[in-house]
């Protein structure tokens, strides 16, 4: 789904003429989801994934947009989910820019 949106951000920046030639990054979290998408051989373990995921191996080979991966130390959307220790907690704080949570606004 992001690779379509992706596309058509792409597409919508062109009718403006803003010309953008290079990859697109898209960050995933999941190492597998990135060897699936980018490499053919895992075909048979994979015959269950639909029309999407030929979609975005077609968008890598292209060169429409480049994965990369985001490992666990660096994705700020776990402050909202998960919980960690308060070290990494006040990491991910900073990273969001929220120098102090009580400060008054």
């Amino acid at each position: 789904m992001t690779t379509y949106e992706l596309q058509w951000l792409k597409g919508v920046l062109a009718s403006f003429g803003v010309l953008h030639a290079t990859p697109m990054s898209l960050h995933c979290d999941s190492q597998a989801a990135l060897h699936i998408s980018q490499n053919s051989i895992f075909y048979e373990r994979t015959k269950n994934i639909e029309v999407d995921c030929h979609f975005v191996r077609d968008a890598i080979a292209k060169g429409d947009i480049h994965p990369s991966f985001v490992p666990t130390t660096e994705r700020l959307a776990d402050i909202f989910t998960k919980a960690s220790g308060q070290q990494h907690y006040f990491v991910l704080l900073r990273k969001l820019g929220i120098c102090d949570l009580y400060a008054p606004t």
